[in-house]
């Protein structure tokens, strides 16, 4: 008896141990990452391209990343603000609650949260897999060390017509803004839920401009993180090509977490 508690004593301490290690070295490896990131995003800027040149990368990048992104955007806004206003007038059990509340909960969730955060979630999905994996085959590819031999700032080559053309995101955002109202406003009148009056009353009820200001700041941060992570997961990636899915996928899982992270300080920032 006296040996199996020593016994257990001593696997305790080593799986102590390990785990301890583990712990260590996994944020060791992330503050390396960060450190990577940050002189990534200086090399951006260094030794840039010739305008001529990252003239056609900038209009190609806007094609890929903003045009490309327009269809998904505007069909799931206009379906999820028809959602948001069915919810919000099958939970109206009052006779004191205005009707105008619905068009009021419709505005302020898509303002305010929707169109900015969870449309940049999802395009983490689409246009952030599309940036890893194409800079992650031309890394595979040897394509950036021919980059590299000819003399061309690769980073710069490759990730500022990304960040560019990801600045106009605000542009995409406020096609998401109006079709998810308008989304809003179809269902509630065509499902009967309040009149086209009463809608467009809450959506018109102590309105401030301050949370469209707020919406675009939040809008142009996720932005940069769009742009920036997925170009690192796909720039340093590692291995052959099953490696450029794994990295996809990485580089998808980072930037929804600095998004959602992103947005907690911006709002406590603005609306503390």
């Amino acid at each position: 008896m006296y040996r199996l508690k020593i016994s257990n004593i001593i696997f305790l301490r080593d799986n102590l141990c390990k785990q301890t290690l583990f712990f260590y070295f996994r944020q060791v490896n992330i503050l390396k990452h960060v450190g990577a990131y940050f002189l990534m995003i200086r090399l951006v800027f260094i030794k840039p391209t010739k305008r001529s040149i990252m003239y056609g990368l900038v209009m190609k990048e806007i094609q890929d990343l903003i045009l490309g992104s327009l269809g998904i955007v505007c069909f799931l806004s206009f379906f999820v603000g028809g959602v948001v206003s069915i919810q919000t007038a099958l939970n109206i059990d009052s006779a004191f609650i205005p009707e105008n509340l619905v068009g009021f909960a419709t505005r302020q969730s898509i303002i305010l949260e929707f169109a900015p955060t969870f449309m940049a979630i999802i395009l983490a999905g689409k246009v952030g897999s599309y940036i890893t994996s194409s800079i992650g085959t031309m890394r595979v590819t040897e394509q950036i060390d021919a980059l590299e031999v000819m003399g061309i700032n690769s980073v710069n080559f490759l990730v500022f017509p990304k960040l560019l053309a990801m600045t106009l995101l605000p542009i995409v955002i406020i096609f998401s803004m109006f079709l998810g109202i308008f989304g809003g406003w179809a269902a509630t009148i065509y499902g009967g839920f309040s009149s086209s009056a009463s809608f467009i009353e809450g959506i018109q009820l102590e309105f401030n401009s301050f949370h469209v200001f707020y919406a675009f700041v939040k809008t142009f941060l996720f932005a940069i993180i769009l742009a920036t992570i997925p170009s690192y997961h796909g720039y340093y990636m590692k291995g052959g090509a099953l490696d450029v899915g794994r990295a996809s996928t990485v580089s998808f899982v980072w930037c929804s977490v600095v998004i959602i992270v992103v947005n907690y300080f911006i709002t406590q920032l603005f609306f503390s």
